[in-house]
């Protein structure tokens, strides 16, 4: 029997940075072939998620429903626009709000996109049962209620 000290078991806040960069990393990989960046997919995914449900949101709410800086979004969406993906026009009654709606190209761009995300989210699901397993919406619970826990 060895006298080795133990190894200390890894934190959850370890496990769920080790999770994150396991996901942004295979999500990059998943994407390189379409030539978006992890952060153009998530605008555009969540940009079509939001239209399908009849809004088209503003560049704030964008990007609080994201998580990404207000800041980033606004620069996100002005190289999305000069690719031909989105489209940024003034609101009608606020002329301060920008708001966003993806073009037929960036339809046409997300839809791959969005498959491919899909596939690496049923592989790293797959130990859960997959997405439609009741351990999966108990995991998605519990990431909600971590996510809505204010901080400080």
């Amino acid at each position: 029997m060895s006298d080795a000290p133990k190894a200390p078991s890894p934190t959850p806040g370890y496990l769920v940075w080790r999770l994150a960069n396991k996901w942004r990393t295979a999500v990059d990989q998943a994407l390189a072939p379409l030539n978006l960046t992890h952060a153009q997919y998530v605008l555009l995914a969540s940009l079509s998620g939001m239209e399908r449900s009849g809004r088209q949101p503003s560049q704030r709410e964008l990007a609080d429903h994201t998580g990404l800086e207000a800041l980033y979004v606004s620069k996100l969406a002005r190289s999305l626009e000069a690719a031909g993906l989105v489209r940024r026009t003034r609101d009608a009654e606020d002329t301060r709000v920008v708001r966003l709606a993806l073009t037929d190209e960036g339809r046409k761009t997300v839809r791959p996109a969005i498959g491919a995300v899909q596939v690496l989210l049923e592989q790293l699901l797959a130990p859960l049962g997959g997405l439609d397993d009741p351990r999966t919406d108990d995991f998605k619970r519990t990431l909600t209620e971590l996510l809505d826990t204010p901080l400080g």
